[in-house]
């Protein structure tokens, strides 16, 4: 990943001419953008220099889907869909496999380039905040995150979360017995306006993060459900 200088991009589409286009688009906005034309190339192509990640849902060798699956255990850097499809359960869908936003298709160009720069700037923004003055360790029980090393361990092991799970938890954890209400949360994170789709988004990346923390959904144990209101953890 780079703090400074050119951003690289990743764009991977089985259509040749929407990647060439995307390049176009990006470079002449300063990005540096590499091609990759099917899922599991895009996989093999994701290191340590590629700062945001554009995958097409419907691919050859390795969906759009399954390729952000596995790039989701190598890096954390904002994963932006693009699809022909415009059905919710898609969208649940790929935020459920690790991914940060769609795009669906066919799209703007403009819109495709203010998606880019926003999720970017998020994810900077947050990854170079300022340490806090507080413990930058959060504590309940055997779940620990750390604000640091930026990462959360549970009994001593690692979990592995996306950007969006880690900053939820720590947005909750930050305000331990404080109910955050998909909204709260949605703006929180997100940064924009919240819009009725969104609540499907929260609620998917808060039944993964439970299922990564082993956390019940009928009885859990840290991220809790105050019914009609929100979530909470204790």
């Amino acid at each position: 990943m780079n703090e400074e200088g050119k951003k690289r991009i990743l764009i991977a589409d089985d259509n040749q001419d929407i990647c060439e286009l995307v390049e176009i688009l990006l470079t002449a906005e300063g990005f540096e953008v590499v091609q990759a034309k099917n899922g599991q190339e895009a996989v093999d192509r994701t290191d340590d220099s590629i700062d945001l990640i554009i995958l097409d849902v419907m691919m050859p060798q390795k969906s759009g889907y399954k390729a952000c699956s596995e790039i989701r255990e190598k890096t954390r850097v904002p994963i932006l869909f693009l699809t022909a499809k415009d059905q919710d359960s898609d969208k649940v869908m790929g935020f459920s496999v690790g991914g940060d936003d769609y795009l669906s298709k066919p799209f703007s160009y403009t819109e495709l380039v203010s998606r880019v720069k926003s999720l970017l700037r998020r994810y900077y923004v947050y990854q170079g905040s300022a340490p806090a003055e507080k413990s930058n360790k959060l504590v309940i029980r055997d779940l620990v995150l750390d604000k640091d090393a930026q990462n959360v361990e549970i009994g001593g092991e690692i979990v592995t979360l996306t950007d969006i799970e880690y900053r939820i938890l720590e947005l909750m954890m930050d305000n331990r017995k404080k109910v955050f209400s998909a909204q709260n949360i949605y703006e929180s994170i997100w940064n924009e306006p919240y819009f009725y789709s969104a609540n499907n988004t929260v609620m998917v990346h808060i039944r993964n993060l439970r299922k990564k923390l082993k956390d019940n959904s009928q009885e859990p144990q840290y991220i809790k459900t105050a019914w009609g209101k929100g979530y909470y953890v204790d």
